[in-house]
């Protein structure tokens, strides 16, 4: 029977790799790996103690190994990531639909359909009904924003004409 068990480790080994294609954790693999390096050690000779060992040791030093290289190597900045929801507001363009109002210049601005609680930036300017705005951070449930500026740049003196 002990001539047989690296057949078990094998067939486990191929299992699990084929298993890994049907995830999404890339983790699977290293345990297939593992297997299939404990049935070349039972196919060498080795006891069963040793085989799960050289099992044990390989699975968890390529896990270990490939989570610190794909933390390392693969990370995303935060440039790349996609942001969603809250997260995508900042920068946006929003229309201010009630005007400013009370000591904190509290109005509300709509961006994407919703609208939201808004306070100027600088806290001393006046949010004006009608106007755009760009978000600049969120706190809590409120955006915070600053007016846009639709005039175009002085790029030409107008007087030449």
């Amino acid at each position: 029977m002990d001539q047989l068990v690296w057949i078990m480790w094998l067939v486990l080994g191929v299992g699990l790799i084929i298993a890994e294609i049907f995830t999404l954790g890339f983790f699977l693999l290293w345990f297939g790996v593992g297997a299939i390096a404990a049935a070349l050690a039972g196919m060498l000779g080795a006891p069963f103690a040793l085989q799960f060992a050289v099992f044990a040791g390989v699975s968890i030093a390529l896990t270990a190994m490939s989570r610190t290289i794909f933390a390392k190597y693969l990370s995303h900045s935060e440039e790349n990531t996609l942001k969603m929801g809250v997260d995508s507001l900042p920068g946006q363009i929003g229309t201010v639909t009630t005007a400013s109002k009370g000591a904190l210049n509290e109005g509300a601005v709509k961006v994407y359909g919703s609208t939201w609680t808004a306070f100027p930036i600088d806290g001393e300017s006046v949010l004006v009904e009608g106007e755009k705005v760009e978000v600049v951070s969120i706190k809590g449930s409120s955006i915070y924003v600053r007016r846009v500026t639709n005039e175009l740049p002085e790029w030409r003196d107008k007087t030449e004409d």
